[in-house]
C-alpha cells in the first residue's frame, strides 16, 4: 500500500471506567490503546521523589515516588549539564554517587510504566510534548523527527526553530515532531510559548509539592490521541461519548483548530468498536495463533525475556513449487507480524523464525517487506540481518505493558503454562496418592473425587490398573465425578 493511498481513522470508545482508542488504516486495525480509571498509565508523569538507595554496583538508584513499588533511576538518565538531553552520548557516565545521594529530593519523570514485578523507569531529563514540539528543559539545540524525510523541510524547520530559540537562551532544547511538517513559524512559536508556560507551572508546583507526590500528570487518553496520534493521513476521529466529544472539541478549538472539522460524535446504536470488526480484531490479538489469508499461520509466544514468532505454511500448498509457496507465505507473514507487534504492543527482544528459503533474493525481499511494514510503527525499533540459524532478531522499545498484560492475567489453574495434565496422567497421580495414603494411615475405604473425564478413564482404559491398586491395598475404591473440578484436580478421601 503506497503512502498516497493510506487512509486512517481513529475510533474512541468511552465507558464510565475505561477508555479505548483504535487506529485503523484503510479499515484495518493497526493500534489500540486502553486506559482504565483504576490503572492509568504513568508515562510522562512528573513526580517529586526521594532517593531511598544508591547502588554503585548497578550505577542506579531506587526512588520513592509514592507508588506501590519503588522506581528505578539509572545514572545515564540523570541530567548533568544542559549540553545534552539524553543518555545516548559518547561521554562516560560518572559514578552515580557523584550525581545523586540517598535521602535527596529529586524531580523525575516516568519513561516506562511498571512492568511485571519491576517498578517504573525514571529520568531527570524532562520532556514536555505539544502538537508540533517536545520541549527539553534540561537540553539544548534542535532535533528533527526522523519521519520527516524531505531534506529541504528539515532544513527549514531547523532554521526556524534555531532562530526562535536564539531569542531566549533560557528555553532549553526542542525536538520537532512529525506533525510539524509544513507547520508555520507562528504555529511553532505558539507551541513553544505554551510549553514554556507549562514548564514554569511545573517548577512552581514542584517547589510547593510534598515529597513522593505527583507534580504534573499527562493528558487523559482522548486528548493524548489528539496530540500524539493524529497525522495528515487521519481523515476522521469518531468518539461515542458526548461529554468526551465536548472536551475534545474544546481542546482542538483552543490548541489544534485544524483537527476540529474531522472530529465527530458517533451516535449510532451500533457499538463503535463493531465498525470494521475492531472488537473481533482485538480478541484475535489475544490469541496465540494468527491465520494468514493464504492458509498459513503465525504463532506468537510472549515470555518475560522475549517474544518468539514462528511462521508455518499450514494448509497453503501454492501453485508452482515448494520454494514459491514458502516465499509467498513469508511475504504475507512479514506484513502480519509488523501489524501484530504494533497491535499487541509487544516490546523488548523479538525473534522471528520465517520458513527457510533457498533463494537469497527471496530472503532479501521478505526482509524488505518486514522493514517497510514496520515503517509506520510509532515505537522505536531495530531489525538485524538474518542470523546464521535463519532467524530474524529485532528489538522494539517497550514503554507500556502489552495488550495481553493489560487485558488478561495468568490462568489461576495452569499458572500461565497454557496446558494441563492429561486425564491419563491424573489417573496415575491418583494411583500414587492412594498408595501413599495406604502406607501412612488406617482406613476402610477410599473415595476418589475427580473430573468426569478422569472418572470415565478409570472405569474404562485404566480399570485393570484400578483393580490392581484395590488388590494391593486390600480396600475398595469408590469413584465420584465432580462437575466443578478441573481436569487435573482430584481428592483422595479416606473413609
Amino acid at each position: 500500500m503506497t503512502e498516497e493511498l493510506r487512509k486512517e481513522e481513529i475510533l474512541i470508545n468511552v465507558t464510565p471506567r475505561e477508555v479505548r482508542a483504535a487506529l485503523l488504516e484503510n479499515g484495518v486495525l493497526q493500534e489500540v490503546l486502553v486506559e482504565r480509571a483504576a490503572r492509568r498509565g504513568l508515562i510522562s508523569n512528573i513526580y517529586k521523589g526521594k532517593v531511598l538507595r544508591v547502588l554503585p554496583g548497578m550505577q542506579a538508584a531506587f526512588v520513592d515516588i509514592g507508588l506501590e513499588r519503588t522506581a528505578f533511576l539509572h545514572a545515564s538518565d540523570i541530567a548533568r549539564t544542559r549540553a545534552s538531553n539524553n543518555s545516548d552520548t559518547d561521554e562516560p557516565v560518572p559514578d552515580i554517587r557523584e550525581l545523586i545521594r540517598e535521602q535527596q529530593d529529586v524531580l523525575v519523570q516516568v519513561v516506562k510504566d511498571p512492568l511485571g514485578t519491576k517498578g517504573a523507569r525514571l529520568t531527570t531529563f524532562m520532556t514536555l510534548p505539544s502538537r508540533f514540539l517536545v520541549l527539553l528543559p534540561m537540553g539544548s539545540g534542535v532535533g528533527i523527527s526522523a519521519r520527516i524525510e524531505n531534506e529541504d523541510e528539515r532544513d527549514r524547520l531547523r532554521s526556524e526553530l534555531t532562530d526562535i530559540l536564539s531569542a531566549d537562551e533560557g528555553i532549553g532544547g526542542v525536538i520537532v515532531r512529525t506533525a510539524a511538517e509544513g507547520a508555520s513559524r507562528d504555529a511553532m512559536q505558539a507551541d513553544l510559548t505554551f510549553l514554556r508556560k507549562l514548564w514554569g507551572a511545573v517548577q512552581l508546583e514542584c517547589s510547593n509539592a510534598s515529597v513522593k507526590s505527583l507534580v504534573h500528570e499527562d493528558l487523559p487518553l482522548p486528548l493524548r490521541v489528539l496530540r500524539d496520534m493524529v497525522t495528515s493521513d487521519v481523515e476522521r476521529i469518531r468518539v461515542d461519548s458526548a461529554p468526551a466529544f465536548e472536551r475534545m472539541q474544546s481542546f482542538t478549538e483552543r490548541f489544534l483548530p485544524e483537527l476540529t472539522p474531522i472530529l465527530e460524535l458517533y451516535t449510532s446504536r451500533r457499538p463503535i468498536f463493531d465498525l470494521h470488526g475492531t472488537e473481533d480484531e482485538i480478541k484475535k490479538a489475544l490469541g496465540r495463533s494468527i491465520s494468514l489469508k493464504s492458509g498459513g499461520y503465525v504463532i506468537i509466544d510472549q515470555t518475560e525475556a522475549m517474544t518468539t514468532i514462528d511462521v508455518n505454511t499450514g494448509a497453503y500448498v501454492g501453485h508452482r513449487n515448494l520454494e514459491e509457496t514458502i516465499y509467498r507465505t513469508n511475504l504475507e507473514a512479514a506484513v502480519t507480524i509488523a501489524r501484530q507487534l504494533r497491535l499487541r504492543n509487544l516490546g523488548g527482544i523479538i525473534i522471528i523464525d520465517f520458513i527457510d528459503m533457498e533463494e537469497p533474493d527471496h530472503r532479501d525481499r521478505v526482509m524488505q517487506v518486514l522493514e517497510q511494514s514496520m515503517a509506520g510503527d510509532h515505537a522505536r525499533h531495530q531489525i538485524s540481518p538474518v542470523s546464521p540459524l535463519g532467524l530474524v532478531e529485532m528489538s522494539r522499545k517497550r514503554t507500556r505493558e502489552s495488550l495481553e498484560h493489560v487485558l488478561c492475567e495468568p490462568c489461576d489453574h495452569c499458572e500461565g503454562r497454557g496446558f494441563v495434565m492429561t486425564a491419563a496422567t491424573v489417573c496415575f497421580e491418583i494411583f500414587r496418592e492412594i498408595i501413599r495414603q495406604h502406607r501412612q494411615f488406617q482406613f476402610e475405604e477410599v473415595l476418589v473425587l475427580a473430573h468426569q473425564d478422569v472418572i470415565e478413564l478409570l472405569l474404562d482404559e485404566e480399570a485393570n490398573g484400578l483393580a490392581e491398586i484395590e488388590e494391593q491395598i486390600g480396600k475398595s475404591i469408590r469413584l465420584q465425578p465432580e462437575s466443578l473440578y478441573l481436569q487435573d484436580q482430584f481428592d483422595v478421601v479416606l473413609i
